[in-house]
């Protein structure tokens, strides 16, 4: 299992989390994002710059994406597109998103934007929370724990 970040929007507390867990667990963690990023020094973490664009951290993250590999992004239809690859995804507040809920976020997101579009004020997210940091990190843990990969041997 790899883990990739669209991390232009990503809050930092939730880059935190899987920055240990990467070095916790050896995993392979990717954070793709439009501008420069300084993850910590470490062989299982890499940040990839792609050039500023509509959507282009979105394509790189679904060419490189495969099935079993994990997702953080709040984005619902890249969401979409890597479910349809075998991924799961996880937003940064927690929930876990699959084939079975996707189609109902792709739906809600786009009514939301029909009326944004149409001049209605739909408000924003709310406010990213200590609770919100709190949901990512129990179902990362739980995420990480039920993963079909080998685990690092234990220190001796």
């Amino acid at each position: 299992m790899k883990i990739w970040v669209d991390a232009d929007a990503c809050p930092a507390a939730i880059k935190d989390i899987l920055y240990r867990a990467a070095n916790r667990l050896q995993l392979h963690l990717t954070l793709i994002a439009n501008q420069m990023l300084r993850p910590p020094p470490s062989p299982w973490i890499r940040a990839l710059q792609v050039p500023a664009g509509f959507d282009v951290a979105d394509r790189r993250i679904v060419d490189e994406v495969t099935a079993g590999d994990l997702v953080v992004t709040a984005d619902v239809p890249l969401a979409a597109l890597v479910i349809a690859k075998g991924a799961r995804v996880l937003d940064p507040r927690g929930e876990l998103l699959d084939a079975g809920n996707i189609d109902e976020r792709l739906g809600m997101r786009n009514f939301l934007e029909g009326l944004r579009n149409s001049g209605v004020d739909t408000g924003g997210p709310a406010t990213f929370s200590a609770g919100d940091r709190q949901a990512f990190a129990n179902q990362l843990d739980r995420l990480l724990a039920s993963r079909t990969c080998p685990r690092p041997p234990a220190a001796n």
